[in-house]
């Protein structure tokens, strides 16, 4: 994988700001091989890409060519056997490049890829791993309903077994990467009178009779992150499809959910680094009153909150990644990690949009897409609302 990375030319960052969380030398030398695709091929692409609300689809090739796609599966399905630490790290980078391209990666890597690896019989994993960790294919999970977010268990879409097939209807909304996915892990209740008991995940190819995607939501930020609804019409799934066991879709969700949580923290830290950078750069060069605005005790106040907020993030980010790779992982601290990076960022995206004053608020600098894309992490895959919800049930039980 690093001689892979290694061929591309660019310039890392700024300063080093790395140090802080502390990992291993062969994952910060890949940070700077990430670092330089990112600056290469996705940063160049972000404005553009947000303006057409489209993800560049040559993308995903060049991801899966670089290893990135499968960061932590194991090499034997056409993964590249990463450490999660690893993983945070590289969508932490291409987020600093791009929020909406982050996104789209890490929904396919950290959601679909990784349910496929954990829960996949062989027969699955050899099937679809491959494809995915090369890009050839693009994924998707679909679980939320129109009146299914976060209470997922409340989903209307059914599963009907039928000889050796379940037959599924229903719909899906709010779905990353499902307006342009090849696979989707589908969540839909096999026996709706059991509820939380009755619910099973399934693989769903895209070609499948009956399979529609629907327009593609016109969102305010994370703008090309394609995004929007799927439905089922009498969908005829093989059993041999199912992923985990019947009913045990709550199961296959929820045991994933923490390394989704956690890597998904890394977005953004990366859309805080970005936020800075702009920050800093215009602090140290826009000049009022006869001098940079760099040197007025408030633009530099606001530069320290900004570096301060960023570097206590990254340092919970790598902290608990670090823990998790040793086998010590938990809900409380992995919610609290995607809720602390998600509110920062969009604190951090505000006050970028500060420092630049007019210049802040107009679409010739990224900051105002920095600031929107940001705030989805406040949303998505759980608000803020269910993740301190859920923190406050376990340090009280």
């Amino acid at each position: 994988m690093l001689q892979k990375l290694g061929k591309l030319r660019a310039s890392f960052s700024l300063l080093n700001f790395n140090f802080i969380a502390n990992l291993p030398p062969e994952v910060e030398e890949l940070r700077s091989h990430v670092a330089k695709f990112a600056n290469e091929e996705v940063a160049p692409l972000a404005d553009k890409a947000d303006e057409e609300g489209k993800f560049p689809p040559h993308l995903w090739r060049k991801m899966g060519d670089l290893g990135l796609l499968g960061a932590t599966v194991n090499p034997a399905y056409g993964g590249s056997g990463l450490s999660y630490s690893a993983h945070c790290m590289i969508l932490e980078e291409i987020s600093r490049a791009s929020g909406g391209i982050g996104l789209s990666y890490s929904a396919h890597s950290a959601l679909i890829v990784a349910q496929l690896e954990r829960h996949g019989n062989e027969f699955q994993k050899k099937k679809y791993l491959p494809k995915l960790c090369s890009g050839e294919w693009v994924g998707s999970l679909a679980m939320s309903e129109p009146n299914a977010g976060s209470d997922v268990v409340s989903m209307k879409s059914t599963a009907k077994k039928v000889g050796d097939k379940y037959i599924l209807n229903g719909s899906k909304m709010w779905i990353t990467n499902g307006p342009i996915s090849d696979i989707l892990i589908v969540y839909a209740k096999t026996e709706p009178e059991k509820k939380q008991h009755g619910i099973t995940a399934f693989i769903v190819e895209a070609n499948m009779k009956g399979f529609s995607k629907g327009k593609k939501l016109d969102k305010i930020g994370m703008k090309c992150s394609d995004t929007g609804p799927i439905y089922f019409d009498n969908v005829e799934i093989p059993a041999e499809n199912v992923l985990g066991e019947v009913n045990q879709g709550v199961y296959v969700l929820m045991s994933g959910l923490d390394y989704e949580r956690l890597v998904l923290a890394a977005g953004p830290v990366g859309l805080m680094q970005a936020a800075f950078d702009i920050s800093r750069d215009y602090c140290n060069t826009r000049e009022q009153f006869g001098k940079k605005i760099g040197q007025f005790q408030m633009m530099q106040q606001k530069l320290a909150e900004m570096y301060t907020t960023l570097q206590a993030s990254r340092a919970m980010l790598y902290s608990v990644a670090r823990a998790v790779d040793q086998g010590n992982i938990t809900n409380t601290d992995c919610a609290a990690l995607i809720y602390y990076t998600s509110a920062n960022a969009t604190q951090v995206g505000l006050e970028a949009i500060q420092c630049l004053g007019g210049n802040g608020y107009t679409k010739e600098y990224p900051v105002g897409r920095i600031m929107l894309d940001s705030k989805l992490y406040e949303i998505a895959a759980g608000t803020n609302e269910i993740r301190k919800w859920l923190i406050g049930r376990q340090l009280t039980q």
